[in-house]
């Protein structure tokens, strides 16, 4: 039988989201890539309990990771019934819908039929009767907002979520909907975006809106899909997610340039005594409006290198100004 760790809280800095009470730990773990069919299930409940052990309190879900979509749940939900039952209010769990889940006019976007069907097969699938966060996961150009948003407000009029969010909304959008449903009575907690220090459109418009809405962010993909780590220091290695078939990165997208400025990175990252990576994770965090950072990971050995972050999560005003030049090179 599973027993945390008493010291899980030691060290893991805990931050509030937006205006709300409730705080995230500094690092979530996303349940994306690594908790499919293709994942042992031992595995995965090895990385689950090496986060809750070092702190991470926040399970990400989506209905549709895995793969198969689906899988991620079901398998988080076997694994939590058997290891976290006892310690269902000391986490955080969050899921979201949004992408195709099943066949026919019904089985994606925002339509209110979709959202609460799909938190209903969420819940089945993870053995829970609430999530704490459910999230629209993207934003529906074809259904109202209105119709959107009070799907989100009626899960947690009906217990079945304590938290609305919305996930790769636009600010504009972003606005309407925190307003929409702090009418409404339940108020905006958190907007998930790709957010990294190669994707940096979250500071022009969106995390300023978040701020004047009140409402937090928890960035996704704060590694680009693994750039920012030492695996293309030299170009594109064998084995690795440029180098498959993964839609969300490509061989041609790690060029001479790129490589360049992540060698200057990483240089930088050892001056401070940490991982490219780490720096990269520390960076999006350095922000307050940023709640929390989603990490993947395949193994507790990366979870763990991923969460020394927090040893080192200040810049100094040169550190600042030296990623800034070095991101603004060709």
């Amino acid at each position: 039988m599973y027993s945390a760790h008493p010291g899980r809280y030691d060290t893991m800095p805990y931050r509030r989201v937006g205006n709300s009470g409730l705080k995230l730990p500094a690092l979530s773990l996303g349940l994306w890539h690594n908790f499919g069919s293709d994942r042992g299930l031992d595995t995965q409940r090895e990385i689950l309990r090496c986060a809750f052990d070092l702190g991470v309190t926040h399970f990400d879900l989506a209905n549709n990771y895995g793969p198969p979509p689906g899988e991620a749940e079901t398998a988080f939900g076997r694994i939590f019934a058997e290891d976290f039952a006892a310690y269902r209010d000391e986490v955080v769990i969050s899921t979201k819908a949004g992408y195709l889940m099943w066949p026919g006019p019904y089985g994606e976007w925002g339509s209110r039929k979709y959202l609460l069907a799909s938190l209903d097969q969420s819940l089945r699938r993870m053995r829970l009767d609430h999530v704490d966060i459910f999230y629209s996961h993207r934003y529906d150009p074809d259904t109202p907002l209105e119709e959107t948003m009070g799907a989100l407000h009626t899960a947690v009029q009906q217990g079945k979520a304590l938290y609305a969010g919305i996930s790769n909304y636009p600010a504009e959008q972003t606005r309407q909907a925190a307003t929409i449903l702090r009418e409404l009575g339940t108020p905006l907690l958190i907007h998930q975006p790709r957010y990294s220090m190669l994707d940096r459109d979250p500071e022009d418009e969106l995390l300023p809106a978040l701020r004047e809405v009140g409402a937090g962010a928890i960035a996704y993909s704060p590694l680009a899909q693994g750039l920012l780590t030492d695996r293309y220091l030299d170009g594109v290695p064998e084995g690795s997610r440029a180098a498959g078939t993964s839609p969300f990165l490509t061989a041609d997208a790690v060029t001479d340039s790129l490589v360049s400025r992540l060698r200057s990175l990483n240089e930088l990252a050892r001056e401070r005594g940490q991982s490219l990576a780490q720096l990269a994770l520390a960076w999006v965090l350095r922000d307050d409006t940023v709640t929390s950072a989603v990490v993947g990971a395949s193994s507790a050995r990366q979870l763990r290198d991923s969460v020394e972050t927090i040893a080192r999560l200040e810049f100094s005003e040169a550190e600042l100004l030296s990623i800034e030049a070095i991101l603004a090179k060709d």
